[in-house]
């Protein structure tokens, strides 16, 4: 690390809180609150003239209907001010092209959240090696699991606090995300080597240099089977309601049994990617990886009726298989960890690479005889090898040779000049 420069950096950390029945409640209410001011906030700007949608006039209305709708007053109001805040960025994201114009929020789909914007109103306390104690406005002192030093007492300071704080509710209950901003040294220029990244399925992760990273099912034979029966039992409950008849609870118990085995899979998911990334980002200073195309990958070939799709059920377990993998979510980790590690992450087109011998350079039909094997075709070749570490190479060789994908552009693939650096991915 240079010792002269140093640069602040923001990064989340999540905690999982151990809320009383009561906290539960208040919370739960709370979540609902916000929810429903942002649909009050969304019907006032569609009601209101252009003139007047204003943050002044946006903010008068919320305190109003903060007085006249009771159950709007559970929500703190340093809470509906976030709300308010977060509604205004949603439409500035969408007139820069950055996202798509802000909508209602229905009550099943979405994720219940309440912003804490203030750091000084959490209070938060280390009371064990294990727990800590954090101040939620109207909720009161709740316990967390302490499973990261932050900087609270003595060891924060301008450069280092807590700036606020996010409660989110997933499957597994209340947890807290604090936003932590401190002081760090940039990193120097990593001098690690070069290296190229496959990825795929059956080999999720494989390198130019001949190493893979591999991971064995997220959910266990007997987890499997219980997460089949309950989809089974959901199924079958689900055909014996009636059109239009509320949810059971017997069926929303099955639900929420299936996210919880869901869930599961994806922690673990994560916690393999996390691990696997900060080895990958820490051994190597430049990282090149494909620059694919995932959502048109996972499409559907359903077809229509006209023009019925062939091998459906096929695609489909594949599409299934490509979202599992997330390599997107791969993509994202490796780029902000070797940036942190000093490195660099660079994309090259995808086309050919798993077709192309990384030894004579020729494309010949045919010389992927298999998804492990690669036996080149060209009469004067001749090289065999593991198919997923020949196309890492490839990657690998796109980038030497200068093919290096600007983000800016979006579209171009250029050619850069010797003793250039490539554009890295943003």
């Amino acid at each position: 690390m240079s010792q002269g420069t140093l640069a602040k950096r923001q990064f989340g950390h999540r905690a999982r809180l151990a809320l009383s029945p009561a906290g539960v409640l208040k919370t739960d209410g709370q979540a609902h609150a916000a929810r429903a001011m942002w649909n009050l906030l969304h019907a006032w700007w569609q009601m209101m003239p252009k003139d007047k949608r204003t943050l002044a006039n946006a903010d008068a209305a919320i305190r109003q209907a903060r007085e006249d709708i009771g159950f709007l007053a559970a929500l703190p109001a340093q809470a509906a001010q976030a709300v308010l805040k977060t509604y205004f960025q949603a439409w500035k994201n969408c007139w820069d092209g950055r996202a798509d114009a802000p909508t209602f929020k229905g009550r099943l789909r979405t994720v219940m959240s309440v912003d804490i914007p203030q750091g000084r109103d959490l209070n938060i306390l280390r009371v064990h090696r294990r727990w800590g104690m954090v101040n939620i406005p109207k909720v009161g002192r709740v316990r967390f699991r302490w499973t990261k030093d932050l900087p609270v007492g003595k060891r924060a300071n301008a450069e280092n606090r807590i700036t606020g704080a996010r409660l989110v509710k997933d499957t597994l209950g209340w947890h807290i995300a604090f936003r932590v901003q401190t002081l760090e040294a940039k990193p120097e220029a990593h001098q690690g080597l070069e290296v190229g990244i496959d990825v795929g399925i059956t080999v999720p992760l494989a390198l130019s240099d001949g190493e893979t990273y591999e991971h064995g099912e997220w959910l266990t034979a007997k987890e499997k089977a219980r997460l089949r029966r309950l989809e089974q039992r959901a199924a079958q409950r689900k055909r014996h309601r009636q059109p239009g008849e509320p949810t059971s609870r017997r069926l929303h118990h099955t639900y929420d049994r299936i996210a919880g085995l869901r869930a599961k899979a994806r922690r673990r998911a994560l916690d393999w990617q996390h691990k696997t990334t900060t080895v990958i980002a820490r051994t190597y200073g430049t990282v090149v990886v494909e620059a694919l195309t995932i959502t048109s990958m996972v499409k559907s070939a359903r077809g229509t009726i006209e023009e019925p799709g062939k091998n459906v059920a096929q695609k489909s377990g594949l599409n299934r298989s490509i979202s599992g993998q997330a390599w997107g979510r791969t993509v994202t980790m490796l780029a902000y960890k070797t940036a942190r590690h000093g490195g660099i992450l660079v994309k090259v087109p995808a086309p050919g690479t798993s077709q192309r011998c990384s030894a004579c350079g020729f494309t010949t039909p045919g010389s992927r005889e298999s998804q492990a094997v690669f036996v080149c075709k060209n009469p004067e070749c001749g090289w065999s090898g593991n198919a997923d570490h020949n196309a890492a190479r490839n990657v690998l060789h796109l980038y030497r040779m200068g093919l290096a994908l600007i983000p800016a552009a979006g579209r171009a693939v250029v050619r850069r000049a010797k003793r250039v650096k490539p554009a890295t991915a943003r």
